[in-house]
């Protein structure tokens, strides 16, 4: 199978829709409300508690605001087990400006590109330092969804900005006013790369506690 290789891409991408889904909900309220301020049309999609968040406190600005599920046109998985896993999101992530077939495909599925994510993951670190928690403890808070789009969207640098650490954000603001809603090549290229450490040092801290476990750790579990 041939490669997909890109010779060709924009310096700048004006942010007109963004995905925001996070654990950490710090700053992410102010966030939203900028980035709206920047771009009165933006489309903001978001999934579970973190829609739940965004249209308790923006107001009026809830109107830029919509439930991913009624993009995918699918409904999330009880528990929220899968949320994002959806191949029009992956597509809006994944295409490339000036690759036709990408956008046939997005024509065909009557998808919309995606500008900015903003990911978080569920608090892996956190949970296993505390002190008495089981195997069923930790494997709740592995994040699947989370990573996949912080790395598809990283990937994609040349065109999607990824935003994992609520610290960023006024850089990124900063950078949008700057540039008229923009962000150039360069910003995304150091999202990017730090989206990459992030998922990184995720599967990290899981592969490392789960070396440390073994069988008897396993009683937890009621075996039918």
């Amino acid at each position: 199978m041939e490669l997909n290789r890109v010779t060709r891409t924009d310096n700048l991408v004006h942010v007109r829709t963004a995905l925001l889904s996070v654990a950490d909900k710090t700053g992410l309220v102010d966030f939203a409300r900028n980035l709206i301020m920047v771009n009165p049309d933006i489309i903001l999609y978001s999934t579970g508690g973190t829609y739940t968040a965004l249209k308790e406190a923006l107001g009026s600005s809830a109107a830029n605001l919509r439930r991913i599920s009624s993009y995918t046109g699918q409904p999330e998985m009880q528990g929220g087990l899968v949320k994002t896993l959806d191949f029009k999101i992956y597509l809006g992530l994944l295409s490339e400006t000036y690759n036709d077939a990408h956008q046939a495909d997005l024509r065909r599925l009557d998808a919309t590109v995606i500008d900015l994510v903003v990911v978080n993951l569920y608090p892996f670190k956190k949970t296993v330092e505390t002190e008495g928690i089981t195997v069923e403890d930790a494997r709740t808070n592995i994040d699947i969804g989370g990573p996949c789009m912080l790395r598809a969207s990283a990937k994609n640098f040349l065109r999607v900005a990824s935003v994992c650490d609520p610290a960023s954000y006024p850089s990124i603001i900063k950078a949008l006013k700057e540039n008229n809603g923009a962000l150039s090549i360069e910003d995304r290229f150091k999202l990017a790369k730090m989206s990459f450490a992030h998922t990184a040092s995720y599967d990290s801290w899981i592969s490392e506690y789960l070396s440390k476990k073994d069988n008897d750790d396993l009683s937890v579990y009621e075996l039918m």
